[in-house]
């Protein structure tokens, strides 16, 4: 048991004379020695603890700037802290515990966002100038395990520390001062040991100074009204223009209204101004934005049709198509490659072009420009599909005119009261109750001439036929005073004669009015004297 104990002796012995060779090897720089030690250091397997000494750090002090928070009260108070920056954590705890009462064990330490460590420095936290922040939380003592017996056995092992260091302190200078005190004068530093002590007798022992009494501890910080709003994640008191949490960047709860008597200081005021300078930036970035769009928007719309700058695959002929070949329809945004739209509108029948987008689901209704269509077709094919729009338009519209001169695509939509119809593209002028262009005769004129010329002329027997057909279906009739054909093309049942103007009913198919003319209702239909005309009467006389 002996031999092992003198083992380990050796061991340590060992280890303490390595860890101090190592400690040299560091301070001069030798890497190739500090290595070797290292190493013979690691083959003992013991504890062994490398820090760095305070004088690496530098030696100025500096002005940390604390919030201390409880866990007992919503109010926070900031503190002034002279420190250094190779202070390490703990002394830091034990600085707060001598000055203020709080023991080591109920302080949490918040540094740059982090949780610090005993045995770390400030500097490792980057603490190295005056101004720099940290912050303090003070737990329960239930939260930390703190009995109140231990926290009395720390206070007195602490206060008995202080004692037996300064009765030290003291007892020396007492011993340096008897020791230089007790030669005789003109010696010249004769060794006391060797002086009789009758030489002593009747020297007063300069009294011992009474040692003074430990300072008092300091009462814990009286709270403070805060000036700022507290962080509701993380609890700490920001300044009352800060926006978010210095901390955790928490945003300021909506509630809190800065104080109208708060004076921001000159850090806030900087923090102001940038953060007003990175606003107007944002907001010229949002302009320039909004300003590229709409530059954008003009260059897209000055084109015929949008190209489709990335590849497609066409959903008509699922072909894949290169960027750039491509096109975007304007109303809808499909995408299709060019030949499928260009199959798509010469093979409509229809005036409109609708998009040929469509799936198991759904079927757009969007209509292709008229920009598109004319951009896709050649000059040839677009003056068919315009050719084709105008018949179209001319077969569906009910009162729709086409002009009689042989091969002439001119035609119009007539209303009730126009009875000519003047072509442009022929020059020619044409009778829309006659169906025909008679130039230089009245419609009585060309009918008559018509019924003559319908024995030997075939057009004119086919435009006779035309006419009784009408007088037969309803569709014309003969005017009651001058018996030329009349018809009515739209409107109410009161029309009149273009040639001998007489008013007449076209459901009675008689005069409106008596051999008096108008306002007679002694004869005609005398529609509205006793009622309707006729059944079929629309009550419009």
């Amino acid at each position: 048991m002996a031999a092992s104990e003198g083992q380990n002796l050796n061991a340590l012995k060992e280890a303490e004379d390595l860890a101090q060779a190592l400690s040299e090897a560091l301070n001069c720089g030798g890497k190739e020695e500090a290595g070797r030690i290292a190493q013979q250091l690691a083959e003992l397997n013991v504890p062994v603890s490398v820090r760095l000494s305070q004088e690496a750090y530098s030696q100025d002090a500096i002005k940390l700037k604390v919030g201390v928070e409880d866990a007992q009260s919503e109010c926070s108070v900031h503190i002034t802290m002279t420190v250094t920056p190779g202070i390490t954590i703990s002394d830091l705890k034990d600085k707060v515990n001598t000055k203020y009462g709080f023991h080591p064990s109920l302080q949490r330490w918040v540094i740059g966002k982090r949780l610090a460590r005993d045995p770390e420095t400030l500097c490792s936290h980057g603490v190295k100038r005056d101004g720099d922040q940290a912050f303090l939380y003070i737990q329960s003592a239930q939260a930390a395990s703190l009995s109140r017996e231990q926290h009395k056995q720390d206070e007195e092992n602490r206060r008995l520390d202080g004692k037996q260091a300064l009765c030290h302190t003291v007892t020396g200078i007492i011993e340096t001062m008897e020791r230089y005190s007790l030669e005789a004068r003109g010696t010249g530093g004769a060794d006391v040991r060797k002086m009789d002590k009758s030489a002593f007798r009747g020297v007063k022992k300069p009294p011992l100074p009474l040692l003074p009494k430990p300072p008092a501890l300091a009462p814990p910080l009286a709270p403070k009204p805060p000036l700022g709003w507290s962080c509701p994640q993380c609890t700490y008191v920001n300044k009352p223009t800060r926006p978010g949490c210095e901390i955790c960047g928490m945003e300021r709860p909506a509630t809190y209204k800065v104080p109208d008597i708060y004076q921001p200081d000159d850090e806030e005021v900087q923090r102001i101004r940038q953060e007003e300078v990175a606003s107007l930036q944002y907001q010229q970035a949002l302009v320039d934005e909004r300003e590229r769009n709409f530059m954008s928007l003009l260059e897209t719309d000055e084109v015929s049709l949008v190209p489709y700058n990335q590849e497609l695959d066409c959903p008509i002929c699922y072909t894949t198509i290169p960027p750039g070949e491509g096109a975007i329809l304007r109303e809808c945004l499909h995408t299709f490659c060019k030949e499928c739209l260009k199959g798509t509108i010469t093979n409509s029948m229809d005036a409109e072009i609708t998009c040929p987008y469509m799936d198991d689901n759904y079927t757009c209704d969007s209509k292709l420009q008229d920009r598109e269509i004319c951009s896709v077709l050649s000059q040839e094919e677009y003056q068919k599909f315009l050719e084709l729009r105008l018949s179209i338009a001319e077969t569906r519209s009910e009162n729709s005119y086409h002009c009689k001169t042989p091969d002439c695509p001119g035609w119009c939509i007539f209303e009730d009261e126009v009875n000519e119809f003047a072509c442009e593209l022929c020059n020619e002028t044409n009778c829309i109750l006659c169906k025909a262009i008679h130039q230089g005769m009245n419609c009585k004129e060309y009918q008559d001439d018509l019924r003559l010329r319908a024995e030997n002329d075939i057009a004119a027997k086919q435009t006779t036929d035309l006419l009784n057909t009408m007088l037969q279906t309803g569709e014309a009739m003969h005017c009651p005073k001058c018996k030329i054909i009349v018809q009515k093309k739209d409107g109410c049942d009161w029309i009149c004669c273009v040639m001998c103007k007489t008013e007449m009913c076209w459901v009675t198919r008689q005069s409106r009015w008596g051999p008096k003319g108008h306002g007679d209702t002694s004869g005609g239909c005398k529609c509205r004297v006793n009622g309707p005309c006729h059944p079929n009467c629309q009550n419009c006389h």
